[in-house]
């Protein structure tokens, strides 16, 4: 969804959760629907927008109404208005898709601890804002609590991407995963690495987050049940307790000593750093 609605897709000035809104995700899924698609892989990371969902549902047929029966346009700023929600012309071959969700938060839509109050502010919302967003959501859980009969508001990760994780749970039927559980279950991970003498994985910096659910967590846990050592390159490591204990046969640093990370992100340098890196390893490893 970042692709579509994405916080990098904004300059810092243009950062509004009031206005922004999850539509374009919405048409790539309606996009995907025309072109035959109907399971569906969507991670629902790094977003711009705190509607819901509310976007991404009206791209795909649903129509948000107000009290007076007027249909409502935009973000974050028609949460608060919703009233009823209208199905008549959703998009058909959503009854017979399947979508599986990543999504590494727990978040619930509203509260102190959703959406609004704990990703809203880095989105470019003031406090006033966060306050207004954080009712909208309510008022929208029960619109959509009416129009289901599910609540889905305290399901962890119904906050996630601004409340996009909810509109999946209830309108779409989709299925929540962590993001690397999803990755590797798509991938047969278990059967690809069934005659692996060695797994390699790796992220930007290893430390000690990297053991909280993130790729290389995860593809450690699922090597290791198969009994398939596994080791770990970072651009960066900082050595911990976590790391230590967690099992991996071998964490490598792939920039040298003192290279300053202007230097190690060029491509080139970066390129030669892992060609260097990987040398270690086969020769640690497999030779």
């Amino acid at each position: 969804m970042a692709a579509a609605s994405g916080l990098t897709l904004l300059v810092p000035h243009e950062r509004n959760p009031w206005l922004a809104t999850t539509y374009g995700t919405g048409e790539l899924i309606a996009d995907a629907l025309e072109r035959g698609c109907r399971k569906f892989l969507v991670g629902i990371g790094g977003s711009a927008t705190n509607d819901g969902g509310v976007g991404m549902l009206r791209a795909l047929g649903y129509r948000f109404l107000d009290k007076n029966g007027a249909e409502l346009q935009g973000g974050g700023n028609i949460l608060g208005s919703i009233a009823r929600i209208d199905a008549a012309k959703v998009h058909t071959a959503l009854r017979d898709s399947e979508f599986i969700v990543a999504c590494d938060v727990d978040n619930p839509l509203y509260g102190e601890n959703g959406a609004a109050f704990v990703y809203a502010p880095q989105k470019g919302a003031d406090e006033a804002m966060v306050q207004k967003l954080d009712s909208g959501l309510r008022n929208y859980a029960a619109a959509v609590r009416d129009f289901t009969g599910r609540d889905v508001a305290q399901i962890p990760g119904a906050g996630a991407a601004g409340g996009l994780g909810a509109a999946f749970l209830a309108m779409l039927g989709a299925r929540l995963v962590p993001g690397v559980s999803m990755v590797l279950d798509a991938l047969s991970f278990t059967s690809v690495i069934a005659d692996a003498s060695l797994v390699v994985t790796g992220e930007g910096r290893i430390d000690r987050q990297t053991m909280m659910g993130k790729a290389p967590c995860g593809v450690l846990r699922a090597a290791r049940a198969c009994g398939v050592p596994v080791v770990a390159v970072g651009g960066s490591v900082v050595e911990c307790e976590e790391l230590c204990s967690a099992g991996f046969a071998g964490v490598y640093a792939a920039t040298p000593c003192g290279q300053p990370i202007e230097t190690a992100m060029q491509s080139a340098v970066a390129k030669e750093n892992l060609h260097r890196c990987a040398v270690v390893v086969a020769a640690d490893f497999l030779l």
